[in-house]
């Protein structure tokens, strides 16, 4: 039974967000044994490593080196849905890991640590975005890849950042209003660039969110040659200083693609690694989070992100402990507004 319908979104729930690990640090000859030990057992297991833009360079590195994806969300469920693997082990946070068990669920589906989370997934109760959908019947719902899968189960769609603009735009042609949830900056990004009639819930990225548009411009005037890639869910004032506004996937390829020889970027500070794989010779720039004497909780990297390590990656192949389960009705109702995705993704390409 959903709850009490609600009108308006529920006022944000406040967020504890946890320090980040203090792994302890590993020489060069200590990361290479270590690489080749998880090596050996992914495939004494049939396992495939998926790893996140985001996460630490050594398991975007070791992914790529067994035959894994380092990919953003998107093509992390198009590469789960396609492997011939028998285990996934998605280093990730876990909607992330949810989202590759909602698409194969004959597949087991490992992660580094289960608590890995994301503030926009917590930033959306099932329960509460229940009652918001029944308030509002005349709405498709569209949700956010980062959210919980029983948030995926209500949704009409699923999108990733990659895909919402054209999606939206879409079902805007179709005369479809939108309730759009988590994420209240991305909606925003893609309600003004639709122009679609949206009723956006009240979520941010923790993350994301501390991006200060003053100290952009600061960085800005020092480096005026510099180009400035920002993800649609910082606030609308960095976006609209942006040169490009994109996926973790359409900002790397602007790093490649563009005459450019320096970049602002503002996002998780994760994707550097692949942007200096791909682009060796520019300069990157992390967007500041706050300006002088300021602090912040997320510093430009997830502390959800950075639970996944190359040690609870081992321990978690050790152990087999750290398995997702989902009930079969959930999953059965997520997985349609996933597949349409997909589909969409495949004909609209």
């Amino acid at each position: 039974m959903s709850s009490t319908p609600v009108t308006t979104p529920p006022r944000r729930p406040s967020l504890q967000v946890p320090p980040h690990p203090q792994w302890p640090a590993l020489s060069a000859a200590e990361t290479h044994a270590l690489k080749t030990r998880i090596a050996a057992m992914l495939a004494a297991q049939g396992a495939v490593l998926v790893a996140h833009y985001y996460t630490d360079g050594n398991l975007q590195s070791l992914a790529e080196e067994t035959g894994g994806c380092v990919a953003d969300s998107l093509e992390m469920a198009r590469f789960g849905a396609t492997s011939e693997a028998r285990t996934l082990v998605v280093c990730g946070v876990r909607f992330m890991g949810e989202t590759a068990k909602i698409l194969n669920p004959e597949k087991r589906v490992l992660m580094p640590d289960l608590k890995a989370t994301c503030s926009l997934d917590e930033g959306c109760p099932a329960d509460a975005f229940a009652g918001f959908c029944d308030a509002h019947p005349d709405h498709t719902v569209v949700v956010y890849a980062n959210t919980s899968a029983r948030v995926k189960a209500r949704a009409d769609w699923v999108v990733t950042s990659s895909i919402a603009l054209p999606i939206v735009t879409h079902l805007k042609a179709q005369g479809q209003k939108v309730l759009w949830a988590p994420d209240k900056h991305l909606g925003h990004y893609i309600e003004r660039r639709t122009g679609a009639d949206m009723l956006l819930w009240d979520a941010a990225c923790a993350v994301h969110e501390e991006f200060k548009s003053f100290a952009l411009e600061q960085v800005r005037r020092l480096h005026p040659l510099a180009a400035v890639l920002v993800h649609p869910e910082a606030p609308d004032e960095v976006v609209d200083q942006a040169d490009v506004v994109g996926s973790t996937t359409q900002l790397i390829r602007a790093v490649v693609d563009m005459p450019n020889q320096e970049f602002i970027v503002a996002t998780d500070e994760g994707i550097f690694w692949k942007m200096h794989q791909l682009a060796p010779h520019k300069t990157l720039i992390a967007a500041p989070t706050a300006g002088a004497g300021a602090t912040c909780e997320s510093c430009a990297h997830c502390p959800w992100m950075a639970m996944n390590a190359l040690q609870s990656l081992e321990r978690v192949l050790l152990d087999q402990d750290q398995e997702v389960q989902i009930e079969e009705a959930v999953r059965a109702a997520a997985v349609t507004p996933i597949q349409r995705m997909l589909d969409f993704a495949r004909t609209n390409a």
